[in-house]
């Protein structure tokens, strides 16, 4: 079973998005900002990250030039779901690794076909 990290500081955004992959047939772990996401996947490999940009602590493009340095996740597809959908902040994400760009709210069947195609 595939195992993806959901990263937010919404429970309620967590529990959608959990409940969304669980339901996909992913195993899904949580965390509630950068520093928790970075430890979680330090301790069990996963094959995708959703991460949330805007966090207490590490905020999620931080995050995400973190993992890039780990090489166990320099080539692990990372998606933002966020708020965020100005131009300018999706090319910083670009620029800190992240794969692909899911603006809130989000369609739980958009978020599906996306995890799908990146990781199947």
């Amino acid at each position: 079973m595939k195992t993806i990290l959901t990263v937010d500081d919404s429970p309620s955004i967590r529990q959608m998005v959990s409940f969304t992959l669980k339901n996909a047939g992913y195993e899904v772990l949580e965390a509630g900002d950068g520093n928790a996401g970075l430890s979680q996947a330090k301790s069990k490999p996963c094959q995708l990250i959703i991460t949330d940009q805007n966090m207490p602590g590490m905020d999620g493009l931080t995050m995400i030039k973190a993992l890039r340095a780990l090489p166990a996740y320099k080539a692990t597809p990372i998606l933002m779901l966020t708020t965020e959908s100005s131009d300018a902040m999706k090319q910083q994400g670009r620029a800190a690794g992240a794969t692909g760009w899911i603006v809130k709210p989000f369609n739980p069947q958009t978020l599906i076909d996306v995890v799908r195609k990146l990781i199947g």
